[in-house]
């Protein structure tokens, strides 16, 4: 077991891929999109049956008391991603018959350095910690072809899951 700063340190540098100060660079990394899918419960079970078939997988983020399905938009330049949050209301992610509530959904970009990081330490210890690459720009823009592309997306998935509910 990591002691908890440690572990908090871990969580922090992958959260920086996320977030974007907007009004600093005038582009958004992450788009919010309203949704009628959030706040709504569902079966986790059920909701793997209906979203992996559409092209979503579980991001690789998940806790055992939240996670999120991501559908890769694009990852030509960096990637593209429409993430759908979501947090278990009873148990954990992994226990049969969890059921989940869907947070508010987002599109996200993260431009990703290529080959080795200039700055990455060695040793095991910090080798354990540092495992993700330095961004080129944390703060990429989203492409605007893509912006409509994850609403439509998004459109679909509230189809999919409203129309089972």
């Amino acid at each position: 077991m990591l002691p908890c700063f440690i572990l908090r340190l871990f969580v922090m540098k992958e959260d920086t891929f996320a977030h974007t100060n907007e009004k600093e660079k005038g582009v958004r990394a992450m788009i919010e999109l309203s949704s009628e899918i959030e706040g709504k419960h569902f079966g986790l079970y059920m909701l793997e049956e209906i979203l992996k078939p559409m092209g979503y997988a579980v991001g690789g983020s998940w806790e055992y008391d939240h996670g999120s399905f991501d559908y890769k938009i694009d990852d030509a330049v960096g990637y593209q991603f429409l993430r759908l949050p979501f947090r278990s209301i009873d148990g954990q992610l992994d226990s049969n018959g969890c059921t989940v509530v869907f947070e508010r959904p987002f599109l996200l970009s993260h431009k990703y350095q290529r080959g080795l990081d200039d700055h990455a330490g060695t040793g095991a210890f910090s080798g354990s910690l540092n495992q993700f690459s330095e961004p080129v720009d944390k703060d990429a823009s989203f492409p605007e072809p893509y912006i409509e592309m994850g609403k439509t997306l998004l459109k679909e998935v509230e189809e999919a899951l409203l129309g089972k509910q």
